[in-house]
């Protein structure tokens, strides 16, 4: 009988040393476990930041190179092995700029476009958005289908027709201040774009506060601009920013519908003759060109700079809701 009581005293020793044992095994497997996705993680969170320093440097190398092109002579720029520095740091260059390039004109002229533009281009976005997101009338989805599709429609294609639909009201022939403006602005007071965007924006807010406004007798017009612009401001600010920041930017239809110099805007004056050779008219100055172009830049990277959190926050919202 004591042999047999020894017996099974020893067998659970035996199996309490197995339990023992295997606690122990999965207990380093599980830190095993643990130290490899700990590994996985730092070499991810490496890889991950490695090519967001690559793609940073790609799009910040063209304006670092804007910028030391611009404190270069012009010998130093044309010559076959380039320096990523300037031997020479040439601050005449933009002494040379502000005295040959007539900002102040060119500015007047960008500025005035922008702002009317800007405006007339959130009236438009407003009302369109308010229509296809709250009134219900027959083809509503239809008609807001139709206007994305021509999102897709490349805008070079629609510009032949627009300088002629320009020409016919007489904005390009026999030209003044206030034709010019007129032929920069009105063709650009429509975007579909902003118009999507700040109906998904619209479509946001609860239709009972509509409801509710009908009952105390408020109209659509009340609604509108006491309610929903209010609702959807940082929307609105990232249309304007985007809005003014496409009008500063722009390049290829204010030199194609103005003919005098005093009425382009400031992106067709970084391609005047005030940055070619006196000496020979056919070769560009690239130092001036390059000074010029920081001087333009730098409000729009300001702009942005400020108003950044602005953009991100009305397109974030406009993309939660279908």
């Amino acid at each position: 009988m004591e042999n047999v009581r020894k017996y099974i005293n020893f067998k659970d020793v035996k199996v309490n040393n197995n339990i023992v044992l295997s606690i122990e095994e999965a207990s380093k497997s599980a830190e095993a476990i643990k130290k490899t996705e700990r590994v996985f993680k730092i070499i991810t969170t490496i890889l991950t930041y490695a090519f967001i320093l690559a793609l940073a440097i790609t799009v910040l190398f063209p304006f670092y190179w804007m910028i030391i092109t611009s404190l270069k002579q012009r010998a130093e720029i044309i010559q076959q092995k380039q320096t990523f520095f300037p031997s020479i740091v040439m601050w005449s260059n933009y002494m040379y700029v502000f005295e040959v390039f007539d900002f102040t004109t060119y500015m007047k002229n960008t500025i005035i476009v922008a702002i009317f533009s800007t405006a007339g281009t959130l009236l438009t976005t407003i009302f369109a958005a308010f229509a296809f997101a709250r009134l219900k009338f027959r083809g509503n989805s239809t008609v807001f289908a139709i206007f994305l599709m021509t999102m897709m429609i490349p805008g070079e294609m629609m510009v032949i027709s627009n300088y002629i639909t320009v020409n016919s009201f007489g904005w390009i022939s026999n030209q003044t201040a206030i034709k010019a403006y007129l032929a920069m602005i009105v063709p650009f007071m429509v975007s579909v774009f902003h118009i999507y965007l700040l109906r998904q924006n619209f479509k946001q807010i609860p239709n009972e506060l509509y409801l509710a406004a009908k009952v105390d007798g408020k109209s659509d017009w009340d609604f509108l601009w006491k309610v929903m612009v209010p609702l959807a401001a940082p929307t609105l600010i990232s249309i304007t920013i985007l809005k003014f920041m496409g009008t500063w930017n722009s390049y290829v239809w204010p030199n194609l519908v103005t003919k005098e110099e005093e009425y382009k805007l400031i992106s067709n004056g970084l391609r005047g003759s005030g940055f070619t050779n006196p000496d020979d008219p056919t070769m560009i100055e690239y130092g001036y060109q390059m000074a010029a172009s920081v001087c333009v830049t730098v409000p729009l990277f300001l702009l942005f700079v400020f108003f950044r959190k602005y953009i991100m926050k009305g397109v974030g919202r406009a993309g939660i809701k279908g």
